[in-house]
């Protein structure tokens, strides 16, 4: 069985942004705009992705 994984990318900068979602944007190991990580697909990365959504775009790997 392998691993699911999500691709998600920065398309919206962290600037205004309230201090917690820039540092799940952080801890996402997003730090610049248009910057692809690839993650597991697991409870805690949806739940981070989720907070986010509105900063991030998320594509299944």
């Amino acid at each position: 069985m392998a691993d699911k994984k999500v691709k998600v990318t920065l398309v919206k900068s962290t600037i205004g942004a309230i201090p917690k979602h820039k540092k799940t944007v952080e801890a996402l190991g997003l730090r610049k705009l248009h910057k692809t990580v690839e993650l597991p697909d697991n409870a805690a990365t949806r739940g981070m992705v989720e907070q986010v959504k509105h900063l991030v775009k998320v594509e299944e790997a």
